[in-house]
């Protein structure tokens, strides 16, 4: 058992409406269901925290969308676990930038929140109402101007590529708000149609970019990103230096966090576990779902993969007491030639292009083992 601070996730299911792309565990309720998942959330933290006896560096209120339950009942959990939270620890609120006033940004502030991560996904109003987002940008840009007003000064957005009717005229213009708007992190990830959306039934008639410009898409907004000083550190993550989203990190180093809430994952003592995509069932105290070791070796190396720090051998056999196996290197080294890795004796890591292909790379790698 480590004794290291561990990251505590919590996953609010709460939207105003239900975006046509998300298949993230989301659901629309009122103020009763609110309370009655915030007691359980309460709840579950008192008993998880009590049992582990570990400090806490990172939280993350993920969704859904944190902010519509209120600053109030977002408190209302910071406030459980500050007897473990760290001095220095990163907290994170996930918000939309629509519903949320001065009031929520100083609310959430005094509770101890340090971080906002904002859905912005496009900077152009014709492709946010294309993705069901209800502000317009001049919301979104009252909405940053507000949380720094309020005292936060770490602000991430989020940016969406290959969306309905994106070119890279539009994609310029939604890197060049972020970069405007002094934030210190941007996340930008490729839209991938989900089964189980509406996006999925449509998509037919959606103007989606084809495979190649989505491709061209991640690559600009890599070198737009990285240009104006947001440097990459994972696939779809860019940030000024020394502001890396530290939670996100945990997962990505294999490192330990405890999920609390439906369709929450955890990953403690060596062992991972979630909870169901239920809230009924959360509500009324159920156990979670043991899903397994974790920490294995093919597991580190896939998520260290994801870095652009790569997978090093002082990492590796600081884990698990030996090199990197050789059989791995050799073929990253036939990767290398195809431009999509870069091999030394220290280090494996992937190109921007070799981002774009990643799941196959690894895959091949692991085959390796």
């Amino acid at each position: 058992m480590s004794n290291n601070p561990i990251g505590v996730y919590i996953h609010i299911p709460f939207c105003a409406s239900k975006c046509p792309y998300c298949d993230f565990y989301s659901i629309t309720a009122d103020e009763g269901l609110y309370d009655q998942y915030t007691n359980a959330v309460n709840k579950s933290i008192e008993s998880w925290l009590a049992k582990l006896q570990r400090n806490v560096d990172t939280v993350y209120f993920g969704g859904g969308t944190p902010s519509v339950i209120g600053a109030g009942r977002l408190g209302s959990v910071l406030s459980l676990l500050n007897g473990y939270i760290t001095e220095d620890a990163e907290i994170t609120v996930e918000c939309n930038p629509s519903g949320v006033d001065r009031e929520f940004f100083e609310g959430i502030r005094r509770a101890g929140a340090n971080r906002i991560s904002m859905g912005l996904q496009s900077a152009v109003d014709s492709e946010r109402r294309a993705l069901g987002r209800r502000a317009g940008i001049k919301d979104a840009a009252n909405a940053i101007e507000l949380a720094r007003q309020s005292g936060f000064s770490n602000i991430s957005l989020d940016l969406m590529l290959g969306i309905p009717g994106q070119t890279q005229k539009s994609l310029g213009e939604s890197v060049d708000f972020c970069v405007k708007s002094n934030v210190t992190h941007v996340s930008a990830y490729i839209l991938k149609i989900e089964e189980n959306t509406p996006f999925f039934s449509m998509q037919s008639t959606l103007a989606l970019p084809g495979e190649d410009e989505q491709c061209e898409l991640y690559l600009t907004a890599c070198d737009a990103l990285n240009t104006a000083g947001y440097k990459q550190y994972e696939i779809s993550n860019f940030s000024i230096r020394g502001l890396e989203s530290r939670h996100n990190l945990k997962y990505w180093r294999c490192e330990e966090y405890l999920g609390v809430g439906c369709s929450a994952h955890s990953h403690i003592d060596g062992k991972r576990f979630y909870y169901n995509r239920d809230i009924s069932s959360f509500i009324n105290g159920c156990a979670p779902v043991d899903d397994g070791y974790a920490g294995s070796a093919e597991e580190y190396i896939m998520l260290a993969l994801r870095l652009t720090q790569g997978l090093t051998q002082a990492g590796f056999e600081s884990r698990f007491g030996r090199e990197i196996p050789r059989k791995i290197v050799e073929k990253a080294k036939e990767f290398e030639s195809f431009g999509l890795a870069v091999c030394d004796e220290n280090t494996i890591w992937l190109t921007a292009r070799g981002f774009l292909v990643s799941n196959s790379i690894i895959t091949e790698l692991l085959m390796c083992m």
